[in-house]
């Protein structure tokens, strides 16, 4: 409240008669300022502030002038923070993907590429846009595509091993049906004549807002595809030596004729059905990053598995 030496001190007597007439009057200008939450001011301050308040008159026309209140900073700050945070998972997100390059879904990562992609890993599970997935199962919904997993149940399939060695991994999927509360999970090979794919059919439940409850139901080794034809090169080199296959072609053709005959017979039957074992027909799956093309999940053994939704951009990097 302002304040207002005694009026005795003023040597005026005709001043005394107005005192307690001055008073109420001051007290009634205080009472709305301080309504309209104006500072309380000193006699000598409201001379100061007078003088301001007439000099910004003349510069603006505006009766507020530069008097308004201002933003607090505070709200400046969360705003711009919320903004950028959208092009920071962007750029994480591609930052991931692009760590997979020549990793073969993890099976040739580097203990420092693995270090790497956990790292951003991490940083993406923290900024997670989707913090209790199984309550937004349409962004589950539809085909996704592995990308990089740590899981080493996967690392012999993934090898070119013996039983490979013509063989190659095109693709490893999941499919999720959020409707019928379907999984199903697929790898599809290719060989020099044919692609095949054996997948798992599942059912899952809700547990908690990020982990379904997973238990398969059976397996399927699907028909053989024939391959259009057979690419063979004009020459191979072996011990620093080319050899010329010109003349392999008329062998390769006829091998590729009786192919297709067999081929035939075997695409009449249908696909082989194959139980899953009783101590594996269960699992569960945590999801730590959900968004319209990526997700990020881990196993009940820790694995991680990083999969991208089948048509994204992320996919082409």
């Amino acid at each position: 409240m302002a304040s207002i030496p005694s009026t005795n001190h003023f040597p005026c007597k005709s001043l005394q008669k107005y005192h307690q007439k001055s008073r109420f009057i001051l007290m009634t200008a205080t009472f709305l300022a301080n309504r309209v939450n104006l500072p309380s001011l000193s006699v000598n301050q409201s001379t100061k502030v007078k003088q301001d308040l007439s000099v910004r008159a003349v510069v603006s026309d505006d009766e507020w002038g530069s008097e308004r209140e201002p933003v607090a900073p505070g709200v400046a700050v969360l705003k711009e923070a919320s903004s950028k945070e959208p092009a920071e998972i962007e750029v994480l997100k591609k930052q991931l993907v692009d760590s997979f390059y020549g990793t073969n879904r993890g099976l040739s990562a580097s203990s420092e590429t693995r270090a790497e992609i956990v790292e951003l890993i991490t940083q993406l599970e923290s900024k997670n846009p989707t913090p209790a997935p199984t309550e937004a199962l349409n962004k589950l919904n539809g085909k996704w595509i592995l990308a990089y997993t740590s899981y080493r149940g996967l690392f012999p399939l993934l090898s070119t091993g013996v039983p490979l060695s013509l063989a190659k991994v095109e693709e490893i999927s999941q499919t999720i049906d959020s409707v019928n509360f379907t999984v199903q999970n697929s790898v599809i090979f290719s060989g020099p004549l044919a692609t095949t794919s054996i997948t798992t059919n599942a059912k899952f439940e809700v547990r908690s807002p990020k982990r379904v409850q997973i238990k398969f139901e059976e397996g399927i080794i699907g028909t053989p595809q024939l391959t259009d034809s057979i690419e063979l090169p004009e020459n191979v080199e072996f011990l620093g030596q080319k050899i010329d296959l010109s003349p392999f072609r008329g062998l390769i053709t006829s091998v590729q004729d009786t192919a297709s005959s067999v081929a035939r017979t075997i695409s009449s039957r249908p696909p082989l059905k194959f139980p899953i074992p009783r101590t594996k027909d269960e699992s569960w799956l945590l999801t730590t990053y959900l968004d319209s093309e990526l997700r990020i999940s881990r196993g009940d053994g820790g694995d991680i598995f990083v999969l991208v939704k089948e048509g994204s951009p992320l996919l082409s990097t």
